[in-house]
């Protein structure tokens, strides 16, 4: 049969994942991919795994395999309090609603919050696995300005006054793609202006533990949190395979998230959500956090370094304070997803930047590289072969 004429009309707005799709090709042997936003294997707590289980086994039983309640597993949702505490973020268990993975809390919140031709505000570059999850339900997006500082206040507080937006979409800390930091002055500026518009922010905040220098900052949530719908997970400091995600929103859409989620998946698991529980309470991500640090600070030293020694003039990059990625943009007309094409023959791969902005055409020449899923010698030959490449392909013209 022709599933084809089965399909909703929603699937026009729904595409692959480039990023997928580059990770598949760069899981080949032999290929240092500094292209996904993959923690380190080396970064995962085995060592008290096993007896995290059986704590988890003995503690809770039958209960930690058994269906439950849509809001979350009651003492993760415990054990998040003052886990957030820690941000800046004052808020109750009955506040935090687990999903499976961030992702899901953005699938979610595109379900209760977009219908066809709501206007969405987004940073241009903005995260792409928010885009993916926002655009099956058809919004038209409004793209903030950026500059080395991440967000401009001026252009959001310009785009809400031109356009009757749904809701802002930001990644203040350590952002995804360009590892950018929005700071204190400019976060108390976005909070004023979200309240003078009357407009609700969904904050996304994967990285803020990843911090290896610096201060920290506080979550905007913390400077307005009845226009803000906070985003977390556990996916970057203790197992992105068990889908830990949550958040915090305003009571009367807390409710329609649950909802929500019911007709997905009822909830995310509780075994996972019980681990979880007992690798916070327990005080295990505390100890572990240093260690993950210090696994990926000199990775990112490496990188910055390797990006110094090899890439020609003309280019420019971040240098985050934390994070995951460093952000490079190259001369105009640098065409970097034939770069990428060029080095994946030679063993190396990473993301063109053009699959992060609204309009594509505005990052030809950008591309996001990853450091934490690589050591330092890995970088650097890597980095080393992305300069030889771009260095020959000036030759040739």
């Amino acid at each position: 049969m022709d599933i084809d004429d089965l399909l909703a009309t929603r699937t026009e707005q729904m595409e692959a994942s480039a990023i997928r799709e580059i990770l598949h090709a760069a899981s080949s042997p032999g290929v240092t991919s500094l292209a996904g936003g993959l923690p380190a294997d080396d970064s995962f707590p085995l060592s008290i795994m096993q007896d995290l289980m059986a704590t988890v086994l003995r503690r809770y039983g039958g209960r930690a395999l058994q269906y439950d309640a849509s809001e979350g597993f009651e003492p993760l949702r415990e054990a998040l309090v003052p886990h957030l505490r820690a941000r800046g973020i004052t808020t109750r268990a009955e506040e935090i609603v687990v999903f499976t993975g961030s992702q899901g809390v953005l699938d979610a919140i595109g379900k209760v919050l977009i219908s066809p031709g709501d206007v969405v505000a987004v940073e241009a570059p903005t995260y792409l696995g928010a885009l993916q999850a926002f655009n099956p339900y058809e919004p038209r997006y409004v793209e903030i300005e950026t500059d080395d500082e991440g967000l401009v206040p001026e252009s959001l507080d310009a785009v809400l006054a031109a356009n009757r937006v749904k809701f802002v979409y930001l990644v203040p800390t350590f952002q995804n793609p360009t590892g950018r930091t929005l700071s204190l002055e400019r976060r108390r500026r976005v909070a004023q202006i979200l309240q003078r518009h009357d407009t609700l922010l969904v904050e996304d905040d994967p990285y803020s533990d990843l911090r290896y220098s610096g201060e920290p900052l506080p979550p905007i949530h913390s400077l307005a949190p009845d226009h803000v719908v906070y985003i977390s997970t556990l996916s970057k400091t203790f197992a992105p395979g068990l889908r830990i995600g949550f958040c915090i929103a305003p009571e009367a859409l807390r409710r329609w998230l649950v909802i929500a989620r019911q007709g997905v998946d009822l909830h995310t698991s509780t075994l996972g959500q019980a681990l979880a529980a007992e690798y916070v309470s327990g005080g295990h991500l505390e100890r572990q956090l240093p260690s993950i640090i210090d696994l990926y600070r000199p990775r990112q030293q490496a990188m910055l370094d390797a990006l110094e020694r090899h890439l020609p003039e003309g280019f420019r990059w971040t240098r985050p304070e934390g994070g995951m990625f460093v952000w490079v943009r190259g001369p105009a007309g640098l065409d970097t997803e034939a770069l990428n094409r060029q080095v994946l023959e030679r063993g190396v791969a990473f993301v063109p930047g053009k699959y992060f902005y609204v309009n594509q055409e505005e990052g030809l020449s950008t591309l996001r590289m990853n450091f934490t899923a690589a050591d330092p010698d890995a970088i650097d030959r890597a980095v080393g072969i992305i300069g030889v490449t771009i260095t020959e392909s000036v030759a040739r013209y």
